[in-house]
């Protein structure tokens, strides 16, 4: 872990927190002729911004969890603690999300506050459905956390905040997203959010949209808890008011401005402009993508391919860090020398795990982080980077952090007609959200300014190919395969946000994913080369995290905090009754 990026970056924030109350006390000294009884409020624009940073900041990558969930859903390989789902009790990544929660909570009742008082309810609206939102990932990821206790030391004295029921907040929250919604509705106020409004620029029919398809994902997670409000979940079907276009995704727009703070994508920033690489490819996910599962997709490559992933080694080209060209050695973990694909492996003791290979291993690619298009022509990213003259041109690093998509709404909604919640046609959905999802990645590869000519896939034969694929596949499954088939290409279009991926895999056991312990072969790959790969190499000592631990620190502060959990395989959240 870059143990001295995270530091560096929390005294930024630190230094961001002191200058602040410097400027505080400076205004205090200054404005000598102010009443003092009547304290100056931060400005809602301002509050407002601040806030949609930091919930782009929530479960995304570098300091937060996206950083293990890429790991624990199988998208992403690493060397550190969460390979084998080893995350420890006090990981540096989930007490900065814990921190950012709670941090960003305290902002966001000071502005429903403050938006209440002057009136300007629209304001008010939009940080309630933020906190919604805030909430329920926390309670997604800890289970039991505080609530309605949270962020009341200004206001209330309370420093040791009780931790609340699980089920009980998300009923609170989805009582929450109404009020919100109406205050949205209202247009109450003088004031209106417009460009301070970094997700959908003071559209407030987007907001209520957005918060309908986050009650209707919300609904689909508790679908089979005890707790799943029937008729609340009806009223909302009737209202019919959600997503109707990939224009309506709630999402982080990233640039690449560098200055005055680097507005670049996080897992872009994590990978191309590290000085560590740490984050490789899973070859579970390739394996999958490639169709050289026996059990998903077999024999039906996917098109995404070459936009998701982006290979510094041209095909056939030998490792340059360790191959070894007298034998034909690649001395790789994994490398598929038809493609260039080069990685480690998901709980790898190989020989060649831990050697360094900057110069081959596989780069996330334009969609998930605004990295570069993989166009068969290889090409090392640290000469990129450094603007080398006979290196391709360095990538952007435009990309969005995708929150919650239409595509992804319409695979919920195919679930739901699946399990009998929705009726209508689930194949019929299932092909729309499939079509939604090649859409997403030409959207984002149309706004990415990249210096490469990339070839659009919506309409290509090979998309029409691989999607009448997938609906054959699907067609002619049994119940749970189609289940399957449904969740497994969730979770393809979703790559590069994992945190929805580790809900759906709690809640339905898909897609399935990497076993060591599997009595099957792991892996499908061979070269050919006389260098196989060999599964006794990966290992798995630790059961699968169904939560995350509580930061140590907030345990140990709080006189009303819980005992720390006893392991990560036992703790449920409420709704994961599988």
């Amino acid at each position: 872990m870059k143990i001295s990026k995270k530091i560096y970056r929390n005294k930024s924030k630190i230094f961001l927190l002191a200058s602040t109350l410097a400027f505080l006390s400076c205004q205090d000294y200054l404005d000598v002729d102010t009443d003092k009884d009547n304290s100056t409020n931060a400005p809602l624009n301002l509050l407002l911004t601040s806030i949609e940073v930091n919930v782009d900041n929530t479960t995304d990558f570098l300091n937060y969890t996206g950083d293990i969930l890429q790991v624990y859903t199988h998208q992403m390989v690493v060397r550190e603690e969460q390979d084998q789902y080893g995350t420890k009790v006090n990981n540096i990544n989930v007490l900065n999300e814990w921190n950012n929660t709670y941090l960003t909570l305290t902002n966001i009742e000071t502005l429903i506050k403050q938006g209440t008082e002057s009136g300007d309810m629209v304001y008010v609206g939009l940080a309630q459905l933020q906190k919604a939102y805030l909430m329920s990932v926390a309670v997604d990821l800890f289970g039991d956390v505080p609530y309605t206790e949270a962020g009341q030391l200004a206001s209330g004295g309370i420093i040791s905040p009780k931790f609340d029921n699980q089920a009980e907040i998300y009923a609170a929250i989805m009582d929450l997203i109404e009020t919100g919604k109406a205050n949205v509705a209202s247009d109450a106020g003088i004031q209106k959010p417009a460009a301070d409004d970094l997700f959908y620029g003071g559209d407030t029919e987007k907001w209520i949209k957005f918060a309908n398809t986050f009650k209707l994902k919300l609904y689909n997670q508790t679908r089979l808890s005890p707790n799943f409000d029937q008729a609340g979940f009806d009223a909302l079907i009737a209202e019919n008011n959600f997503f109707d276009s990939n224009d309506d995704d709630f999402q982080f727009n990233h640039q690449n401005t560098l200055s005055p703070s680097d507005e670049r994508n996080k897992f872009f920033l994590e990978s191309y402009n590290s000085t560590q690489f740490t984050t490789y490819m899973s070859p579970w996910f390739y394996e999958i993508l490639k169709g050289m599962n026996p059990n998903i997709h077999t024999g039906n490559e996917d098109p995404r391919i070459p936009y998701y992933f982006f290979n510094q080694l041209e095909d056939g080209q030998l490792p340059p860090d360790l191959g070894d060209p007298a034998t034909g050695n690649p001395k790789a973990d994994y490398w598929d020398s038809s493609t260039g694909f080069f990685t480690i492996r998901f709980g790898s003791i190989g020989p060649y795990r831990d050697f360094s290979t900057e110069n081959s291993y596989t780069y996330p690619g334009i969609f998930p982080a605004g990295g570069r298009y993989d166009d068969n022509q290889g090409g090392n990213v640290n000469d990129m980077m450094n603007n080398d003259p006979d290196a391709p041109a360095p990538p952007t690093g435009i990309a969005p952090h995708r929150i919650l998509t239409y595509a992804e709404f319409l695979y919920i909604q195919a679930e739901l007609i699946h399990v009998g919640k929705l009726t209508g046609n689930e194949g019929a959905k299932l092909q729309a959200a499939m079509e939604a999802s090649f859409a997403k990645v030409d959207e984002v590869v149309d706004n990415n300014q990249a210096p490469q000519t990339i070839p659009n896939l919506v309409g290509s034969a090979a998309v029409t190919t691989f999607i009448g694929n997938v609906m054959a596949e699907f067609n002619a499954a049994s119940a749970d395969k189609k289940l399957e088939i449904m969740m497994t290409q969730k979770w393809v279009a979703t790559f590069g946000d994992p945190f929805d991926q580790y809900n759906d895999y709690r809640r339905t056991g898909y897609p399935i994913l990497a076993n060591p312990n599997s009595t099957s072969p792991e892996y499908q790959l061979d070269n050919g080369d006389g260098f196989p790969l060999e599964d006794s190499q990966t290992v798995l000592n630790n059961p699968f995290p169904l939560s995350f631990y509580w930061p140590q620190s907030e345990l140990e502060v709080n006189a009303n905090a819980p005992i720390q959990k006893v392991g990560l395989g036992d703790y449920r959240i409420f709704w994961d009754i599988n």
